[in-house]
């Protein structure tokens, strides 16, 4: 969908009928940098980055006023500070992310309950049954950011429309701190003149080769032919891009799904400095979460690294993915990328961790429609039909042959 950085904001003013837009999606505002924020209300208004004020760490999150100057969350903080010098860095607090997050959470369970959450600071929720009690979509979604304001002190946008990607495009529209209803007769005339980048499942690449064949704009996906799609995206994701187009998903909200993952931790029996040996061992814990996953039919949306030092500090950092993903080789770039930016000049490591959340249905999610992973996902269903008939470990990375000292952890390991 794009990074948001407050240009080219849209909001519904007055009252409009809404009751054809009973789906809403809510996403906070610069969620993290907003949490910090509530500790320093004198730099409200000011760029702020989140992040560990070091040049080999990366953004954790940053307020609309910094990403004005091009920058994101997953930005190297050297870079950052070149984009933004009079930037002002606050250290992340995650816990208070967590807690900040249970109680928008409980606000949205009091107003529905067909809530689907969806990570830290985002959610679906269908308000068609709470109209006897809260009122239309639009009063409800009012009533929600009102709420979340008045209680938290955070901000939120909210889209509210007719079906979820139409919702979740009109959030993103609206920020920061606005509300956009589009009802159901409205979809086709507020989509059509998007760029095409805004349709779910339309990546860098399938976006040149569509903008290649003349197509900028969703209008103009919609009315190309068919056979040009097929062309350009192949069969499956020509008939899905086509029918979004149309403002066609029939998606529903998931209620009640609990916050799942799947992780694995090793404990060193002496402390370890080397980044090699470091780095061995996060790719067999990523390797076994992914097994994992592919066993339960699951995919990974964030992945997260956990790092416990020598003193017992201990550290988590986290990565959402464009796409899930149940591949211990993609798991495995994203933790090492994060250990290179957070090891903290070589600090002596006692334990680190790898873990899968936001678990998704690959059948039920929107693919992605340019795969670069299509030989790792190969290997790595050799790997698990070896594993199968020879048993665990007959087949593994090549990085992991001889490596046989973490197989068996003094200290244990932990799912």
């Amino acid at each position: 969908m794009g990074k948001q950085d407050g240009r080219d904001r849209q909001v519904t003013t007055g009252v409009i009928d809404s009751s054809s837009a009973p789906i809403l999606h809510v996403d906070m505002d610069a969620f993290f940098a907003s949490v910090e924020l509530l500790d320093h209300p004198e730099l409200v208004g000011k760029p702020v980055i989140v992040g560990h004020n070091s040049p080999r760490s990366i953004v954790t999150a940053a307020t609309y006023e910094a990403r004005k100057f091009g920058v994101n969350s997953a930005l190297p903080m050297s870079i950052a500070l070149r984009r933004c010098p009079q930037a002002i860095i606050l250290e992340p607090h995650y816990e208070r992310y967590q807690y900040y997050s249970r109680r928008v959470f409980e606000i949205c369970d009091e107003l529905t309950p067909s809530v689907e959450r969806l990570g830290i600071d985002e959610a679906f929720l269908d308000v068609a049954g709470a109209r006897s009690i809260f009122g239309s979509p639009q009063q409800v979604a009012e009533l929600l950011r009102a709420r979340v304001r008045s209680e938290t002190g955070l901000i939120c946008s909210v889209g509210a429309a007719a079906t979820k990607y139409v919702a979740k495009v009109a959030s993103g529209l609206s920020k920061p701190d606005g509300l956009l209803v589009v009802p159901r007769d409205q979809t086709v005339a507020f989509l059509h003149p998007l760029p095409i980048a805004k349709l779910w499942g339309v990546g860098a690449k399938s976006e040149e080769l569509l903008r290649a064949r003349g197509l900028h704009t969703i209008g103009d996906l919609a009315r190309a032919d068919l056979d040009t799609l097929r062309r350009a995206v192949g069969e499956s994701a020509a008939r899905r891009l086509h029918d979004l187009a149309w403002g066609r998903d029939d998606r529903v909200v998931e209620a009640g799904a609990e916050e799942k993952s799947v992780g694995h931790e090793m404990t060193f029996s002496t402390d370890v400095t080397d980044a090699t040996a470091i780095h061995r061992e996060l790719l067999r814990l990523s390797n076994m979460v992914a097994v994992r996953l592919r066993r339960h039919g699951l995919r990974a949306r964030t992945v997260v690294l956990k790092l416990r030092f020598s003193d017992f500090t201990t550290i988590t950092r986290s990565r959402t993915l464009p796409d899930p993903t149940d591949l211990g080789r993609q798991i495995y770039e994203e933790v090492r990328a994060i250990y290179d930016t957070a090891r903290e000049g070589g600090r002596p490591v006692r334990l680190v961790g790898v873990r899968g959340e936001q678990l998704v249905d690959p059948d039920g999610m929107m693919q992605a429609l340019w795969d670069d992973t299509a030989g790792w996902r190969e290997a790595e269903n050799v790997m698990d039909a070896a594993s199968d008939r020879f048993g665990k470990g007959a087949v593994k990375p090549a990085a992991l042959l001889g490596h046989r000292a973490t197989d068996r952890p003094r200290l244990g390991q932990r799912d």
